[in-house]
């Protein structure tokens, strides 16, 4: 079996992260905030301690203002729902995923929130000076995927939020983070939202956003957080702001043990390993007739994505045939049919190919001989 659908959840996990799960589930257990026992205040401590390691590798400074959430997709929902009103303007890219562009659209048809969509080039650069003519007077927020799960191509966030000023930024880091390092302060970033399934090797069902101080997105939700107990009224400090109801606990156990995985390997040395791959992967691909392959060839500002087709076959043909063959792969569109449309490959989408930081030489070499006797026959 070769795995090669990291973008969409990594796999297979590092040991510390089933350690730290397998901790939780078997000797903890307890739900954290709502009790004064002894297993109540473990739990807490595992999401203070996975908070706190979640705050030091994006480079922020407060930790309360780091919110777990369900997924990516519902921290761009708090972003997004939270903090746009009818009379305000958004601007996007041609690159995002529909966990973007769906709350935007969702906010046309119902308080009239309009938003520009910049067009990328088919290699995934973003043009400043049309960012730059996207932006009006009652722009409030603009956002960026950081990483396309399409095509890799990553956007320069530091040189964005000059051009955009006072603007929010809010930057889709689901790709990116753990793959590429992110400073809050050093890029200016706003509202950084991400999932922990992916380059932070937790298991899913767990994401996060951090908001600067400053920003005071609407919560998505209401109820019990296990602080001002007294009241009826939703605290207003952070986290329990945006936090209510029982945490994905175990899934918090399983991120504190993805970032301890990161910190003892170094960023610096998963993201050489896995833009190796990347270019391993590109250099194979250029080899086999019929391939087309999408996106900016530069190693250096990609993170381990790429999407491909071949000239005679259909993606969903031969993502069936790898399949058939125990490689694991997807195809389509990836849930971001802009993408598609902006490298040219809707509606059939494309196969994308994700390496990890735990793919192997050999198994990059086994895809793409099956890739060749698949575009031979």
């Amino acid at each position: 079996m070769i795995y090669l659908d990291n973008a969409a959840t990594s796999f297979p996990k590092p040991k510390e992260t089933i350690e730290h799960l397998t901790r939780f589930v078997t000797t903890v257990g307890g739900n954290p905030g709502r009790s004064g026992h002894k297993l109540s205040i473990e739990a807490a401590r595992i999401i203070f301690d996975a908070r706190e390691k979640l705050v030091d590798l994006i480079h922020a400074k407060r930790s309360e203002r780091l919110v777990f959430t369900a997924n990516g997709t519902e921290s761009l929902n708090l972003a997004i729902l939270g903090l746009l009103d009818a009379n305000d303007h958004a601007v996007t890219t041609s690159l995002e995923h529909n966990s973007v562009m769906r709350p935007l659209m969702y906010l046309k048809a119902r308080c009239g929130v309009e938003h520009t969509v910049v067009q990328c080039r088919p290699d995934g650069a973003l043009d400043m000076e049309a960012l730059t003519r996207a932006m009006r007077k009652n722009t409030k927020a603009v956002i960026i995927n950081h990483g396309s799960n399409v095509i890799g191509t990553t956007q320069p966030l530091g040189e964005i939020k000059r051009v955009i000023g006072d603007t929010i930024l809010i930057a889709d880091a689901c790709q990116t983070i753990g793959s590429v390092p992110i400073d809050m302060d050093r890029d200016n970033i706003d509202v950084l939202c991400f999932s922990c399934h992916k380059s932070l090797f937790g298991i899913q069902g767990l994401g996060a956003v951090y908001i600067r101080e400053g920003i005071d997105p609407r919560p998505l939700k209401f109820g019990g957080t296990g602080s001002k107990s007294e009241s009826m009224e939703q605290p207003d400090f952070l986290p329990d702001r945006y936090e209510c109801g029982t945490p994905n606990t175990p899934a918090i156990a399983s991120l504190l043990g993805g970032l301890t995985f990161i910190e003892k390997e170094g960023l610096g040395r998963i993201t050489a390993r896995k833009k190796a791959l990347r270019e391993k992967l590109l250099r194979g691909l250029s080899g086999i007739e019929h391939v087309i392959t999408y996106g900016s060839r530069t190693i250096d500002a990609n993170v381990p994505v790429i999407s491909f087709n071949l000239t005679n076959k259909l993606p969903s043909e031969v993502g069936y045939q790898l399949n058939q063959r125990e490689i694991y792969v997807r195809v389509g569109l990836m849930c971001a049919p802009m993408a598609h449309k902006t490298i040219g490959t809707f509606p059939a989408g494309t196969v994308r190919v994700s390496p990890g930081y735990f793919t192997t030489d050999a198994e990059i070499d086994h895809f793409l001989e099956a890739l060749r006797l698949i575009a031979e026959h």
